[in-house]
């Protein structure tokens, strides 16, 4: 499909550069079928029914932009795969300024090396440090709010906290599962008690998510791998939830994607799963999540589940009727079978 069939005009006032606060008080459009009502993410456990398993992504971010220089040269530079206990492969700004066997400081006690320069930006780093590379990145990184909000307020103390799921238990991600940040425990209990199965995976969500796609058509785009894990007795619940007719609804794209990408059997490792329309959905059958960017993978893949009209029609009610859209913006509850 052509790349362009997936945008969409959106006016910048619509991009919250604040999260709702409490979480839950965001608003939440219900998209089933064809029909669109409006609600806020408190009233999910009365829009669910008793049996229907959410899945979770327990990802934690880590401060995965660092800053550093070479000469003159300012060198950023954003983490997005792990490779090993020290080393990661980055997106750079300024990776032309970069050769194999660089050392750079990127704060107190954390150094990097260049491994490697790969095509579109990336490096491959290893880092070296007297501490736990997981202290020295606290120490020396910076949370990785998405661009077109760093760009208009900076990043500050707040996002710490905002920026994190309330349930986020696995360190590694450098992007939030957003879908997510409208959990609070209380919601949480509310859904024990109507009845609402939770489970948990976890995908690594990396800094490709934000990349534009450039190819003209969607098949020539190319996805970048995340890691993930659905371990064994996780993969058997959602099995017997299957079985027994119960609906599986993914809590955010990265769950969404790990489990197709798994087909609900245990997995562990990386995944690059494209969905764009046309795919088969074989394990979930709706989905919660945010409202995305134009001609973005993220609106193809609900474009995938919907419908690229039904999606078309929610993404104008929602500008119309004023919802606040991407990482910190409202969400939406999509079912397609209503």
């Amino acid at each position: 499909m052509r790349v362009d069939d997936f945008d969409f005009e959106l006016p910048d006032e619509r991009i919250a550069l604040r999260p709702a606060n409490p979480r839950d008080s965001a608003r939440l459009l219900h998209v089933a079928g064809g029909q669109l009502t409006d609600h806020i993410v408190r009233d999910l456990p009365s829009l669910l029914r008793a049996g229907d398993v959410l899945v979770f992504n327990d990802t934690r971010v880590i401060p995965a932009q660092l800053f550093g220089k070479k000469g003159d040269a300012a060198i950023d530079v954003t983490l997005h795969l792990r490779l090993g206990t020290h080393e990661w492969l980055a997106f750079v700004r300024n990776a032309r300024k970069l050769k194999a066997g660089d050392r750079l400081q990127f704060g107190p006690g954390l150094d990097g090396v260049v491994v490697e320069k790969r095509e579109g930006g990336e490096v491959h780093w290893r880092f070296e440090s007297p501490d736990p590379l997981e202290v020295a990145l606290e120490r020396a990184g910076q949370m990785p709010l998405p661009p077109y909000i760093a760009r208009k307020r900076g990043i500050d103390a707040q996002d710490k906290a905002d920026y994190q799921t309330v349930y986020a238990r696995e360190d590694g991600a450098v992007a939030a599962p957003t879908a997510g940040l409208h959990f609070t425990p209380e919601l949480l209990a509310a859904l024990d008690a109507a009845g609402i199965q939770r489970e948990t995976v976890t995908l690594h969500v990396g800094a490709g998510t934000f990349l534009p796609v450039k190819a003209e058509r969607t098949e020539d785009h190319r996805m970048h791998a995340e890691w993930g894990r659905v371990a064994d007795d996780v993969s058997a619940r959602l099995k017997a939830a299957r079985a027994e007719g119960r609906r599986i609804i993914a809590v955010g794209t990265t769950s969404l994607r790990l489990l197709e990408a798994s087909g609900l059997e245990p997995f562990t490792g990386t995944t690059d799963i494209f969905i764009t329309p046309g795919y088969r959905f074989r394990g979930i059958d709706g989905l919660m999540t945010n409202f995305h960017l134009p001609k973005s993978t993220l609106f193809m893949l609900v474009s995938a589940l919907m419908g690229l009209d039904t999606m078309r029609a929610a993404y104008a009610h929602a500008i119309q009727q004023r919802y606040r859209f991407y990482s910190y913006g409202d969400s939406s509850l999509l079912l397609p079978q209503g």
